[in-house]
């Protein structure tokens, strides 16, 4: 078993853990007949099994990809719980949760956010979705928003069809992994020329040592819709490893657009290693926006391919790497057809050794003529202990493609800091303050609350550092 290495745990302020008593909790590790036990307990249709088999076989025999390998330390997945059932049901009403987790979600303010902010909320403990309410005004409007594993059950035609089309089970091993015992998750499915007008939000806890957490979302913006989808996601600390392996599958139809963002707050002892991709059909256009802070090991590339003429694509990421940590995060981009727009922003922060990478890909097939991409890489760097690395990748089949690319690294100098001081701010004020101004592109695209709180996050993981 790998053990989490040593880390300064005191900054994390999200990693209590829960007494455990739930429903299901099987030993660890996986196998076919692991695969059979969740479809079993969920209570799936023939097809859905049958699914899991295929992919849990894809799984055994794949490989992981040497780039992504290299990186990889000897995590044993046979020292994971592949399942975990917390409760009997799933609840609409606070009030029904059971008294424990309902506590962890107001600590977390996830009642203040449904009260307050969100269209409707999905909140995940473990594998299940505990807890999830859409609002009246929006199933009148047709939107359908549930937990994944309910729209298998209700709405077999629509998930079929595209569930596994955009990031099939064979793509890379973690997408197999998590398409054998997928959990949990968020569902949508937006009318044609239907707006949501306020953000739909999730939000992922894990509680148990060396639990997995495997949720699958699927969003289907149909013509001319458009909706805008945030989740956060923490976990307790503990000193050996848990993992967190997700599939995201975006699919814009012509005319639509998606914004999906994503606030990754997990504990030290977390490995993230998650699959995200869009389809982005005529004139469609998604935007990603990724936020990642505190896991030991995140690798996370958000992507669109733009399969429709004039489909614009666009990810805006910031990474944070602390002591122990390694966040390895960038963007694909796959210009398919003809006059096609991409814009990658990546910005990173390392400290007191942290490593952050920035790994992109932009591809431009033949046929795909007026196509215009631009990446954007900045590093900042906050002592002589940090690392930070740019692995960009393009491949340009067409002539007249306009592509950019520029990236930075920097060091807070001195200068900056006495300026700052000499006008009365602490030191420890001073480098959050140039920091936060350094992710500021990033910030101001959240809503307020969530602008608020990364800021904040941040602030938190900065105390005591020195320029």
């Amino acid at each position: 078993m790998a053990v989490a290495q040593e880390l300064d745990l005191g900054r994390y302020k999200l990693g209590w853990a829960d007494v455990e008593d739930y429903i299901y909790k099987p030993a660890k590790g996986i196998s076919e007949a692991v695969v059979r036990d969740i479809s079993w307990w969920k209570g799936e249709p023939e097809w859905m099994t049958n699914f899991r088999l295929r992919a849990y076989r894809h799984f055994d025999r794949k490989p992981m990809a040497p780039w992504f390998a290299v990186n990889m330390p000897d995590l044993d997945l046979q020292d994971i719980f592949y399942y975990i059932k917390p409760t009997d049901k799933q609840v609409n009403e606070w009030d029904d949760l059971p008294a424990q987790m309902k506590e962890t979600y107001q600590k977390l303010g996830i009642p203040e956010a449904e009260q307050r902010y969100f269209a409707g909320v999905t909140a995940q403990y473990e594998s299940e979705v505990v807890y999830h309410r859409n609002r009246d005004e929006l199933e009148a409007q047709g939107i359908l928003f549930t937990d994944m594993d309910t729209a298998v059950r209700e709405y077999p035609d629509l998930v079929r069809r595209y569930f596994g089309k955009v990031i099939p089970p064979g793509d890379n091993k973690f997408a197999a992994l998590n398409s054998a015992v997928w959990s949990g998750g968020s569902f949508i499915y937006v009318p044609p020329g239907v707006e949501v007008e306020m953000p739909l939000q999730a939000y992922f806890r894990i509680n148990s040592q060396n639990a997995g957490q495997f949720e699958r979302t699927l969003i289907i913006a149909d013509k001319g819709a458009r909706v805008h989808y945030i989740e956060g996601c923490s976990a307790p600390v503990y000193s050996s490893d848990s993992l967190h392996s997700a599939v995201v599958e975006l699919v814009a139809l012509p005319g639509s657009r998606i914004t999906y963002t994503t606030i990754q707050n997990w504990s030290p002892n977390v490995y993230n290693l998650v699959t995200k991709r869009a389809l982005a059909q005529t004139e469609a256009h998604v935007e990603w926006i990724d936020g990642n802070i505190g896991s030991r090991l995140t690798m996370k590339y958000p992507s669109v391919v733009l399969a429709g003429p004039k489909a614009s694509g666009e990810v805006l990421s910031v990474a944070y790497a602390g002591p122990g940590q390694h966040q390895d995060a960038g963007a694909k981009m796959h210009h398919v057809a003809p006059e096609t727009t991409s814009t990658i922003i990546s910005k990173s922060i390392s400290k007191d050794g942290g490593i952050t990478t920035y790994r992109g890909r932009v591809d431009v097939d033949k046929g795909a003529y007026g196509s215009k991409s631009f990446v954007r890489c900045d590093a900042l760097i906050l002592d002589d202990q940090s690392t930070s690395n740019t692995i960009p990748v393009m491949e340009i089949a067409e002539q007249d493609a306009q592509i950019g690319h520029e990236a930075t690294v920097s060091r807070v100098g001195e200068d900056q800091l006495f300026y700052l001081m000499s006008r009365g701010l602490t030191e420890t004020q001073a480098m959050s303050m140039i920091v936060n101004g350094f992710i500021e592109p990033i910030t101001k695209t959240l809503p307020m609350e969530y602008a608020v709180e990364w800021s904040r996050l941040i602030e938190l993981q900065m105390e005591g550092s020195v320029g």
